[in-house]
């Protein structure tokens, strides 16, 4: 019912974040476009014909949104984390059935809620808070349009998904929650007292590590 859609690097700064990316990588993630709800913007990188990289902040020259932001962005705790430096912060699944998904799936985000960039609409899994269970732990859950995955529409830059781990203290209650939802070998979990995330994609230069 599930598959790893896109993982999500974010910061208080888009060229920050792009910077972060590029540095890890060797490569730096083409923009993106803007989320009008959500008063943030993205660069995105292609990592196959059905996932990608998202480098997420929020927008400065948009106004201010009438809600939350995704992402725990308005928490106070997101800033002071990302004001040290831009990281992983979270995950995000894709399902074609984000109705179906969000009553059977335990701990996963609700409501489904309308979000464009562009002349793209989608559904995905945002509390009326911003919040995100288990620090970011446990996947945001999309419903893209009918027709070819956006990830197709990007540009090839040679980067694939080797590994992504995720770390939590509670990540034995994560893996049972998404138990017969999610099974995906590039998928780790891990157990750690401090919530965190990492990646290893493969580059044209190698494979590269990003946190």
């Amino acid at each position: 019912m599930l598959h790893l859609d896109h993982i999500t690097v974010a910061a208080n700064d888009l060229a920050e974040g792009v910077a972060y990316v590029e540095k890890a990588l060797g490569i730096a993630p083409p923009a993106g476009g803007a989320h009008p709800l959500m008063g943030t913007h993205n660069h995105l990188l292609r990592l196959s014909g059905t996932s990608f990289l998202e480098v997420i902040a929020p927008n400065p020259s948009a106004p201010a949104p009438s809600r939350p932001r995704w992402f725990a962005m308005d928490d106070a705790r997101t800033h002071a984390a990302l004001a040290s430096s831009p990281r992983l912060m979270t995950w995000v699944a894709n399902t074609s059935d984000i109705k179906s998904a969000l009553a059977k799936i335990p701990h996963a985000a609700r409501p489904a809620i309308t979000v464009t960039r562009g002349n793209l609409e989608w559904l995905i899994s945002v509390p009326p808070d911003g919040s995100m269970p288990f620090d970011g732990a446990f996947p945001t859950i999309i419903e893209w349009p009918e027709g070819p995955h956006p990830a197709s529409r990007m540009a090839d830059l040679g980067c694939s998904l080797v590994e992504f781990e995720i770390r939590h203290p509670d990540v034995d209650t994560i893996k049972s929650s998404l138990a017969g939802f999610l099974d995906d070998p590039r998928i780790r979990f891990s157990h750690d007292p401090a919530p965190s995330f990492r990646a290893v994609i493969r580059t044209p230069k190698g494979d590269r590590q990003l946190v």
